[in-house]
């Protein structure tokens, strides 16, 4: 299964956003693939992987 989120924090307090984060945690290690995009790093931090774009080009990739 792969799930789309964008923004799915946007609009949530910080309570409900970390909820919101550990359900999606939660279908990740039952082997969902999830690409979220978001403009919060704090969020940002909880992926195994970033892709920074800017000005609608990646700027940093890491290295697979």
């Amino acid at each position: 299964m792969t799930l789309l989120a964008d923004e799915p924090t946007g609009n949530l307090d910080a309570a409900n956003g970390e909820a919101v984060m550990e359900l999606l945690r939660e279908l990740n290690r039952n082997g969902a693939t999830i690409c979220m995009v978001t403009h919060d790093h704090r969020y940002a931090e909880h992926a195994g992987r970033t892709v920074n774009l800017f000005d609608g080009r990646v700027v940093n990739e890491p290295s697979q």
